[in-house]
């Protein structure tokens, strides 16, 4: 069995025998972490996946960062704006990255459009979320980030498809390229 499939089948496993608020007060928060170079094959199961959790009697909710992210820009009434600005100075990827890490944290606009998603999800039996496309996060800010903001919000089990390397018991680099982290409270499967 591929090493993929092996961590998948242990986040099976680790979801049937506690995947729900633990008495330790840590959120039910999961990370399945596979290398860059799988990004493709997790996308391509997903929904095999997504089929095995519901067979497992979960009711599997999506929440696509990517698609997050762009909602975030679109409804922002400054799209328009960052355009214009992007095509007097194209190459100036620190201030457009800038002001595009700026929309997504002021306010905590991307931490509160997951908050809401899981506050919606708190009164519907055997609820999961699995969070995907987390490289849409890159060049603005690292998903250990936006967990730290929503402990203790985090209603229902959380699987994050986390795309990095796993280099200790707790510690993770995101997509291999980030500076090793530390501060994840979550279990940690695979990597």
């Amino acid at each position: 069995m591929a090493p993929l499939q092996e961590d998948f089948d242990e986040l099976r496993d680790r979801l049937r025998s506690g995947g729900t608020i633990r008495n330790t007060g840590d959120d039910p928060v999961y990370y399945l972490i596979f290398g860059v170079e799988e990004m493709l094959e997790v996308k391509r199961r997903l929904m095999e996946w997504t089929a095995k959790l519901q067979i497992d009697g979960w009711t599997v909710h999506r929440f696509s960062m990517a698609d997050a992210i762009e909602k975030i820009f679109d409804e922002s009434g400054l799209k328009e704006l960052w355009l214009e600005a992007e095509s007097e100075a194209p190459l100036d990827f620190d201030a457009i990255n800038s002001t595009l890490r700026d929309a997504l944290i002021s306010g905590d606009t991307l931490k509160n459009a997951m908050e809401c998603v899981l506050k919606e999800l708190k009164a519907q039996p055997h609820a999961l979320l699995m969070v995907t496309e987390l490289e849409a996060l890159h060049p603005y800010l690292r998903v250990g980030a936006l967990e730290q903001k929503l402990q203790g919000r985090f209603t229902v089990p959380t699987v994050f498809l986390y795309p990095g390397k796993r280099t200790g018991k707790s510690t993770l680099s995101f997509l291999g390229i980030y500076p090793e982290d530390g501060n994840y409270r979550s279990t940690h499967i695979g990597g």
